[in-house]
């Protein structure tokens, strides 16, 4: 039982290290994101625009055209609830 115990314990400590030198590997790439942003930031570029325009990347087309097309059918339906209230002030 105990040489079961001890590979298992090895196999364990196998995945335990593999994790962290990924969660290690994960803290570098976020560090040089990180860096980018800023010397994004520090030539002018507005920092949430270009995480919008990444997100929107990740999407393909029709993900695009769907959220458009919720956004504007959203913000129609504010200004048409705020016009009435407009009107009677």
């Amino acid at each position: 039982m105990s040489d079961v115990a001890t590979a298992s314990g090895g196999r364990i400590r196998s995945f335990v290290e593999r994790v962290e030198q990924l969660e290690q590997e994960i803290a570098e790439l976020n560090e040089g994101k990180k860096e980018v942003f800023a010397e994004a930031k520090g030539e002018g570029f507005d920092i949430k625009i270009l995480k919008e325009i990444i997100k929107l990347r990740k999407q393909d087309q029709d993900e695009r055209d769907e959220h458009e097309t919720l956004l504007d059918l959203y913000m129609r339906a504010m200004d048409e609830a705020e016009e009435p209230v407009a009107k009677a002030a």
